[in-house]
């Protein structure tokens, strides 16, 4: 069966860095669009960035310059460099899986979801 697994978060504080990692399995990897998502406490899934099959990635304005997207398709791994971090960038983390050569933003366009790691800025 289809499972991701996102590992890498963590609490730093506000300047700092932490690396998101998205285990995947179950997919022929390199055929997927890839996400990740945030869901701060009481507000709704947002998009962050994606990237796609041939490695062009995307961002939200709110991360671009400081967020970065890669995938091994090697490894079937995907991964989410976070810098310059923010307080506002606290949230729950998923990565996401669309079998699409096309990355949208909407979460329903994506119907695998990993369970989330959690990501906490402090001031």
């Amino acid at each position: 069966q289809v499972q991701l697994v996102e590992s890498g978060g963590g609490s730093v504080q506000a300047g700092g860095s932490l690396r998101l990692s998205c285990a995947v399995s179950g997919v022929t990897y390199r055929r997927y669009c890839m996400g990740w998502f945030r869901q701060a406490a009481g507000k709704q899934r947002q998009w962050v960035s994606a990237i796609l099959i041939d490695g062009s990635p995307k961002y939200a304005d709110s991360v671009k310059g400081r967020f970065t997207i890669s995938r091994d398709n090697a490894e079937n791994t995907l991964y989410l460099q976070m810098n310059d971090l923010k307080p506002e960038d606290t949230a729950m983390y998923y990565c996401a899986a669309r079998p699409d050569d096309y990355c949208l933003i909407l979460t329903s366009s994506y119907p695998f979801w990993g369970q989330g790691t959690q990501v906490t800025v402090s001031s």
